[in-house]
């Protein structure tokens, strides 16, 4: 192939790369902003220019074939330093700028990073930021995304991660079940309550509680439990029971007087991570409106969740 017919198929190079990344036209187009259509003329123009087949399509998925492997694993670090020295030249603006993808978990974005968007965009009036709410951990590069906020006590070590803010998990409760049957002395009292729980695949319900050298492990039951912690707070504010919560999920709450926590002299163990992260692949160049948005985020909960 002549040099002057590869100059003219980069961006279709590119497209190669993009589908072999997600394994569907369809998500590849949207990545690309292109329609399905246009994406699949471009892989076809290439295959074309190549003399071989590049994409394996069947009725469910769409591969790469080994030669379209090898051309999308040759080019793809070429156009991920393209596009970082892009991603520079764009940054020598004095303010940051341009789009910022950011994936959190849906009851954390809810109740604490939402409020805190409209000042950081009031005061960077040149960044879009567009907020993917999702309990999954999404594949940060391949889906495009420059940030994540993760709940988790060990960040991947492939990625830069800044530490956000400490939290505990809380048992708590609203003031008219408490009443009604009692607040427990100690954690084996929990066997006689209704307890409401994140249930985890293949695993018996229970906590585990810490004081000191004591350590208690109380299995549990309910009428409700949620795989969100936002439901579960929720379920204790109608006087469903004792919830175990994130302390980010009940501050405002108990802020308000409408829960109360339960055995606060008492730590829970494993149930959710003590310590939440923004998290983003390891690469020798951060955006500026990377660091602006990391930099707002360590300040807004530099004090924790603390009630």
């Amino acid at each position: 192939m002549s040099s002057e017919k590869t100059d003219t198929l980069w961006s279709t190079l590119h497209a190669l790369a993009v589908l072999g990344e997600h394994g569907s036209f369809t998500a590849a187009a949207a990545r690309l902003s292109i329609s399905k259509a246009a994406m699949s003329q471009r892989i076809a123009e290439l295959e074309r220019a190549a003399g071989v087949p590049l994409v394996q399509r069947t009725t469910r998925s769409v591969r790469l074939t080994e030669a379209g492997q090898r051309l999308a694993d040759g080019t793809r670090s070429a156009f991920a330093q393209i596009q970082q020295s892009f991603a520079a030249v764009r940054d020598l603006a004095d303010a940051p700028q341009g789009l910022l993808r950011v994936t959190a978990p849906v009851a954390f974005a809810r109740q604490q990073l939402l409020p805190r968007l409209p000042e950081f965009l009031r005061a960077h009036p040149q960044v879009r930021l567009e907020l993917d709410l999702s309990d999954g951990l999404r594949p940060l590069a391949v889906e495009g995304f420059d940030l994540a906020v993760r709940h988790t006590a060990a960040p991947p070590e492939t990625h830069v991660a800044w530490l956000l803010a400490p939290t505990r998990s809380l048992l708590v409760a609203s003031r008219a079940y408490l009443r009604r049957r009692g607040a427990p002395a100690g954690p084996d009292a929990l066997r006689t309550h209704d307890c409401l729980h994140y249930p985890r695949a293949g695993q018996v319900a229970g906590w585990t509680l810490l004081r000191g050298e004591e350590r208690v492990v109380v299995p549990v039951a309910g009428a409700f439990a949620a795989n969100n912690s936002e439901a579960l707070r929720d379920a204790a504010l109608a006087g469903l029971g004792i919830a175990l919560v994130p302390d980010f999920s009940a501050q405002a709450a108990l802020r308000a007087g409408l829960l109360q926590q339960v055995l606060p002299d008492w730590k829970v163990e494993g149930q959710f991570s003590e310590t939440l992260y923004a998290i983003r692949p390891y690469a020798p160049y951060v955006p500026r409106a990377v660091e602006a948005f990391v930099a707002h985020l360590r300040q807004a909960f530099a004090g924790g969740f603390g009630a």
